[in-house]
């Protein structure tokens, strides 16, 4: 793989994931001081994983 097909697909990436930025900062309005667990959620999302959420009441576990 050359170099610039390496700096194309990265641009490619960037562009197409653009909205999880988004989506991220959404979810950080309604769930505050979670920022590792909004993104560890997203990324068992998008994989297609299981999620297991685990913690004390009022975590906002049922969003």
């Amino acid at each position: 793989m050359e170099q610039t097909d390496i700096r194309e697909l990265n641009e490619r990436i960037r562009l197409e994931s653009s909205f999880i930025d988004l989506l991220s900062l959404e979810m950080n309005k309604a769930i505050v001081g979670q920022k590792h667990m909004i993104n560890s959620l997203l990324i068992g999302l998008l994989s297609n994983g299981h999620i297991l959420l685990e913690g004390v009441p009022g975590l906002a576990k049922t969003l």
